[in-house]
């Protein structure tokens, strides 16, 4: 299930607007971004009460939905697959596809592991993740949440 919405969201990434894009693309090489991702950081530790407004994600949770949501979504869908071909035995085609997981972690509950800390990163992020939205939505006075509902982005003065 987990690798099917993956393949999903990678489809609306390619086939949805720009914003539908920005957590499978940082422009880590750009200045300025680097700029809003300082300023989003001292933004959500409230040592500056000036919030940017962006349409869609801003850059810090750009960067955060990258490294939390795609890296480990990958992480996990490579390594899940990895310990169900195991079980599945050596000739399944699961085992065929990822069983190269095996050559950089050759103990399986190694992989178990590693699979189960990326399990609670998403949890973890998952948790941060809301707290963020409901936060941005209440301090910036930007339609956050209801937008997901309506579809329409409102920045409040």
């Amino acid at each position: 299930m987990l690798a099917v919405g993956f393949l999903l969201r990678i489809y609306w990434a390619f086939m949805g607007n720009a914003h539908a894009k920005q957590i499978f693309f940082v422009p880590v090489w750009r200045k300025s971004w680097w700029e809003e991702v300082v300023h989003e950081i001292r933004w959500y530790a409230f040592l500056t009460n000036q919030p940017k407004k962006y349409v869609g994600h801003n850059p810090l949770a750009q960067l955060t939905m990258f490294l939390m949501y795609t890296v480990t979504i990958a992480f996990m869908i490579v390594t899940g697959f990895a310990l169900y071909g195991e079980g599945s035995g050596h000739d399944s085609w699961q085992y065929r596809l990822f069983g190269w997981v095996f050559a950089i972690w050759p103990n399986s509950q190694d992989v178990h592991t590693w699979h189960h800390l990326g399990m609670w990163v998403i949890v973890t992020f998952s948790i941060v993740h809301i707290y963020a939205a409901i936060r941005e939505d209440i301090m910036s006075r930007q339609s956050i949440i209801s937008s997901m509902i309506s579809g329409e982005r409102e920045f409040r003065d």
